[in-house]
């Protein structure tokens, strides 16, 4: 057989795409928890770095800083493997779900747990740059309606804050789902490491009896092409939403 149509067959098998549908189902939960879970983190450290000020609460502050710039400025990859080794994983969770078994459900609650603090990170330096584009008059007029802080934020400057960040926080979900691939690194089930699964037991499936360089080019090529389609239409949202922002309705004036 044609080493390059044995490569081809593979994934002809419905129980390899199956596999790796799997691992794009995977991939897509990974990054969506990374980002929910990072905008809420993001913007608790976002309002800290931004307005603990006082003496009181400069100290909140600096740990702030502290946490986004060292996550922010060192490689995913190490924090990755930082956890694997030191990041606590709660016993109940020591038990098999979502078809995995407990390894692997630790290795991926690990994996996560990385790719939400770098996550937060970055998220939370887009998140304050959506606060600073508030003009500091909102502040000066919640407070003559009577609000008080909390309240101000909730309801005035949250939600101007986020308006203006929808498509950054767009982009940043398209380099979450890339930057999941790095997961592989500790064989977890996203996408990229059910691919690399799948190469080391390619001659199983392409009918050659041996792995092949033509294997290595049709799998990952998959694989790129799945991230490709995602990112892209993700990317193509983004670029609608920049050319097309929505123009928020006018509210009643305050008085």
């Amino acid at each position: 057989m044609n080493t390059l149509d044995g490569s081809l067959s593979i994934l002809k098998n419905p129980a390899v795409l199956n596999y790796i549908f799997k691992g794009v189902a995977f991939t897509i939960i990974l990054s969506v928890i990374a980002v929910g879970i990072g905008i809420l983190l993001g913007s608790v450290l976002a309002l800290v770095r931004n307005y603990c000020i006082t003496r009181k609460t400069r100290v909140f502050r600096w740990l702030a800083v502290a946490y986004i710039e060292i996550f922010r400025n060192t490689p995913l990859l190490l924090w990755i493997f930082i956890c694997l080794v030191f990041f606590p994983f709660p016993e109940f969770l020591s038990k098999k779900m979502f078809g995995l078994t407990s390894v692997e459900v630790k290795l991926l609650f690990k994996g996560a747990a990385a790719l939400i603090l770098f996550t937060s990170s970055v998220i939370a330096e887009i998140i304050r740059g959506g606060l600073n584009s508030v003009a500091q008059g909102q502040f000066e007029a919640g407070h003559s309606q009577g609000f008080n802080t909390v309240q101000i934020m909730i309801y005035i400057i949250l939600p101007q804050a986020y308006r203006n960040i929808i498509p950054t926080l767009l982009s940043q979900v398209i380099t979450t789902i890339k930057d999941s691939s790095y997961l592989a690194n500790i064989a977890v089930i996203e996408l990229m490491a059910r691919v690399k699964t799948l190469l080391s037991a390619a001659n199983r499936y392409n009918g050659t009896g041996s792995v092949n360089v033509s294997d290595v080019f049709v799998l990952f090529g998959f694989a790129a092409l799945i991230y490709f389609i995602i990112n892209f239409t993700l990317s193509s949202l983004v670029r609608y939403m920049q050319k097309h922002p929505r123009i928020p309705k006018s509210t009643t004036r305050m008085s």
